[in-house]
């Protein structure tokens, strides 16, 4: 049986501008591809061999005059991945604006005698900061990286931000000592009931509280044949041992990175372990960044758990003492009722980053967790705390404020996982409403920018065609893409790009392009959808 998996890239877009000649729009009506007036370069991508049996789809809009330029298959129902991304990013954004930050506190609950002892439980209070402090540069943004390790075991690397990923959890530890608090004789507990917990793709529940994205991030790199490969974990803590059992392989041998398991279902037990195995070629080239190490990551299946683990450990490595086992399952079942903290009890607080910034992150680098989590957030904000129920609220929303055809879009999680589709329309609609908002400016600069960064920062040189550089930082636009194992390779069952085109002639245009049923023989073949769909945004930046 096929296996289906569902890929968010966040690298790949490529523009490159192969095609030269005249730029004048033609209607092709010989064509099943093209529809009426796609100048003819566009045409032509949508011809290539490649997409014999795939479906275009490209509108395009005038957001000052509203005129549509292009509708090319308007009434279908596209799958459109990860541009559904601007949706639950964007509805959060505009409701909260962009200043907004999502704070942890910390409780002692109970007394403290004159020795600095804690009689009682120290209770974090999950806030939903999906960065928990970690990513955060010295000024204060996220560190994005252009391969994010959310996505390494999918696309085969990544490139680690620089920050400690749990430096929030420090913070928090050394207020609690600074607060005067020695030693805690009961329970550290997480509370992570700020939402009902979301399945997140069939892999674990999503809760309140995040460590490193709720991954462990695996540095391997070869030594010499024969010899064991070395391994960094990050973070290094009890509440998952990694064992290294990853050989050097000669040269010429195949890769095989093999994670048992990947998802490790016992965090919060003590002796909880996973292990890397395989073979690790000593001339292997790293995808992407072309040099060591190569990354991989374990899912953190239960978050509590885990943070738990790693608070203790903040707070005993800043001198206070934590009777109460270093790992074990949350003890949940202690806490009292919920939103029952008096402020008297508080001992420290983590001030989150601006959500405007972490939308930044999400959109940047297609991070998926971090949109689901948006969307549940976006339904505290309308008073509801589950995932169905907010995908409920939102298509109230998106319909009665924002004037979408509720038959234009279905959209199952907040992220653009599995059977996620949109008509062209829907797109350009949303994009074009959200540019009225008032924190639109915030929210276009979030998202991808051609040649620059995020999914869109990959360009290649333009030497075949240099009128088209100049697209560079002038489009931006999320991207998304749906795959599914296929018997010969991978099919693309959708690949797309939402968003904004600053022109050359100076007209700002929202524009949907999107091609679904492509069949690839490997992930990294979608380079050419990418290269192509890029170049069909900067032809359009160029000639209108």
């Amino acid at each position: 049986m096929l296996k289906k998996c569902f890929v968010m890239l966040s690298v790949f877009s490529v523009v490159s501008g192969v095609w030269g000649g005249s730029r004048e729009c033609v209607a092709d009506t010989s064509s099943p591809k093209s529809g009426p007036g796609l100048p003819q370069q566009i045409v032509k991508i949508f011809n290539k061999p490649l997409y014999h049996s795939s479906t275009w789809g490209l509108r395009v809009v005038d957001l000052k005059t509203n005129e549509v330029l292009f509708d090319q298959e308007p009434s279908k129902l596209f799958f459109i991945g990860s541009v559904r991304k601007i949706f639950s990013v964007g509805l959060l954004l505009n409701e909260i604006g962009p200043a907004y930050t999502y704070d942890t506190p910390v409780y002692g609950r109970g007394t403290v005698d004159k020795n600095g002892v804690l009689h009682g439980d120290l209770v974090l209070l999950a806030s939903g900061d999906l960065t928990m402090g970690g990513r955060k540069n010295p000024d204060g943004s996220l560190a994005v990286t252009a391969n994010d390790h959310n996505e390494a075991n999918s696309l085969g690397n990544a490139l680690l931000s620089e920050p400690d990923p749990l430096a929030g959890y420090k913070a928090l530890a050394e207020q609690v000592a600074a607060s005067g608090i020695t030693r805690i004789d009961g329970e550290v507990i997480i509370d992570d009931r700020l939402f009902q917990p979301f399945n997140f793709r069939e892999e674990f529940d999503v809760t309140a509280i995040f460590v490193n994205d709720d991954v462990v991030d695996l540095s391997l790199k070869p030594t010499t044949p024969g010899a064991a490969a070395t391994m960094d974990v990050r973070p290094l803590s009890a509440a998952l041992t990694v064992t290294n059992a990853l050989k050097t392989g000669p040269k010429g041998s195949d890769l095989n990175i093999e994670l048992d398991p990947e998802i490790p279902e016992d965090i919060g037990t003590p002796g909880a372990t996973a292990k890397v195995g395989g073979l690790l070629p000593v001339d292997d080239v790293p995808p992407f960044t072309g040099v060591f190490p190569l990354v991989r990551t374990l899912r953190i299946f239960a978050p509590s758990n885990y943070a738990r683990t790693v608070f203790v450990e903040a707070l005993e490595a800043r001198g206070v003492a934590v009777d109460a086992q270093t790992v074990e399952a949350n003890p949940a079942q202690l806490l009292g009722a919920k939103d029952s903290y008096p402020d008297s009890e508080q001992l420290a607080l983590l001030v989150g980053t601006p959500y405007g910034e972490v939308a930044r992150l999400i959109l940047k680098v297609s991070y998926n967790i971090g949109a689901d989590t948006s969307l549940v957030l976006f339904g505290l904000t309308q008073g509801v705390d589950t995932m169905d129920a907010a995908l409920a609220v939102e298509q109230n929303v998106l319909t009665q404020k924002y004037g979408l055809d509720p038959k234009g879009f279905h959209f199952v999680d907040g992220s653009g996982g599995g059977p996620t589709t949109a008509t062209n329309a829907t797109v350009t609609h949303f994009v074009a409403e959200i540019l009225k908002t008032p924190h639109h400016e915030t929210f276009s600069k979030a998202l991808p920018s051609l040649g620059v960064d995020g999914s869109l920062g990959f360009v290649t040189d333009f030497q075949a065609d240099p009128t088209l550089r100049g697209a560079t930082g002038q489009v931006h636009a999320k991207t998304g893409t749906y795959v599914e194992g296929a018997e010969n390779g991978i099919l693309v069952k959708g690949q797309a790009m939402g968003g904004y085109i600053d022109t050359q002639s100076g007209r700002r245009l929202a524009v949907q392009l999107v091609v679904n049923e492509v069949p690839v023989s490997a992930v990294l073949d979608l380079l050419e959808v990418f290269q192509d769909q890029g170049t069909v945004l900067a032809l359009l930046w160029r000639d209108f």
